[in-house]
């Protein structure tokens, strides 16, 4: 019975890790990633829609994103909705696509940039902690009720704080390789 609360607690802790890693591919790195537009939403016929599904995002340099919309008429609700993001980049419209060109980072924007994603890891880290309190308070209750003995708890306990740890580490591992992609560009 505890292996499958196990397993709850586990995969509340991985999608805290896969929203600090979407968070990250968010972060732009002074090269052109698609990921920067998944936070992006265009208003198409009055409905909020994610870039990626009106339009072809595509990477002709390290430095440049086209997209190319399927329906020419999003055209201009595409560029308006990057504009008002907090993308920082001005989009360029020709009127069958929006080129976005990425300008090369300055190491004070590359500082500011490592900050933002230290904040992220540290809100991820932050979350894995909240889950395994979170645990525990669960296990101590099922303990009072009898449904589990003391030493199931403590081993419980003693797993809990393995599998965040372990969390921590992936995360900090997450960080490392984001920080050196940040500061080599």
């Amino acid at each position: 019975m505890l292996k499958d609360e196990y397993k709850i607690y586990e995969e509340k802790m991985r999608k805290s890790i896969e929203s600090v890693a979407n968070d990250f591919d968010a972060v732009r790195a002074g090269r052109a990633n698609a990921a920067v537009l998944h936070r992006i939403n265009v208003d198409y016929y009055g409905t909020p829609t994610p870039i990626q599904q009106i339009a072809a995002v595509g990477t002709p340099d390290p430095r440049m994103l086209v997209i190319t919309p399927w329906d020419v008429s999003a055209l201009r609700a595409i560029e308006k909705a990057i504009q008002e993001s907090d993308l920082g980049i001005n989009p360029q419209n020709d009127g069958k696509c929006i080129r976005l060109a990425f300008p090369q980072l300055t190491e004070e924007r590359r500082k500011e940039l490592v900050k933002q994603i230290r904040k992220y890891a540290e809100n991820g880290k932050v979350a894995v902690r909240n889950i395994r309190r979170d645990a525990i308070e669960n296990f101590k209750k099922q303990q009072k009720a009898s449904e589990i003995t003391e030493d199931e708890l403590k081993i419980a306990e003693k797993d809990l704080q393995k599998l965040t740890d372990d969390s921590c580490k992936e995360l900090d591992k997450l960080l490392d390789a984001k920080e050196k992609e940040l500061m080599s560009v």
